[in-house]
């Protein structure tokens, strides 16, 4: 896991909410899109984003691209934090 692009990717408001988006159910860039008041090349950018992050995943199906949560990177990355909190608890 690249954690520059995770950390990147996770930085900006826009992205979280899609990612929250994502969280209930696959969807669209036209459905994504329809939740912003942002220009489609902007949303674009941002599951670009999200996707170098491997955050999220995409799936073709007929003329649609539909997009997921890619859950397993957020298990990894809540792995490596909570390595702190362990490491933490045991210095008491």
């Amino acid at each position: 896991m690249a954690f520059a692009d995770t950390f990147k990717a996770l930085s900006d408001p826009a992205r979280r909410e899609i990612l929250e988006l994502l969280r209930e159910t696959r969807l669209s860039a036209g459905d994504i899109a329809s939740k912003f008041d942002m220009t489609g090349a902007t949303i674009s950018y941002h599951l670009s984003v999200l996707k170098k992050a491997d955050l999220i995943r995409e799936t073709r199906e007929k003329n649609f691209i539909f997009y997921e949560l890619n859950a397993s990177v957020f298990e990894e990355l809540m792995i490596w934090i909570n390595q702190f909190n362990s490491k933490s608890k045991k210095k008491k």
